[in-house]
């Protein structure tokens, strides 16, 4: 188990504010879209995240 340093009175959990940061991306792109819902190939493409399948095309590619 991880735990957080403490620094004075602050504790930082780096992947919670991460999963923050990304939380708010989708915030943002959801409410930009002029859909009701954002696509999964919006969400992967906000949370700039990409299948196997792409992955693998990018690597042929290269």
């Amino acid at each position: 188990m991880n735990v957080a340093l403490v620094r004075g009175t602050t504790v930082q959990d780096h992947v919670a504010l991460a999963e923050i940061e990304l939380c708010g991306e989708l915030i943002i792109a959801a409410s930009a879209a002029g859909e009701e819902r954002l696509s999964a190939d919006r969400i992967d493409e906000v949370l700039n995240v990409s299948t196997g399948v792409e992955q693998r095309r990018g690597d042929i590619r290269e």
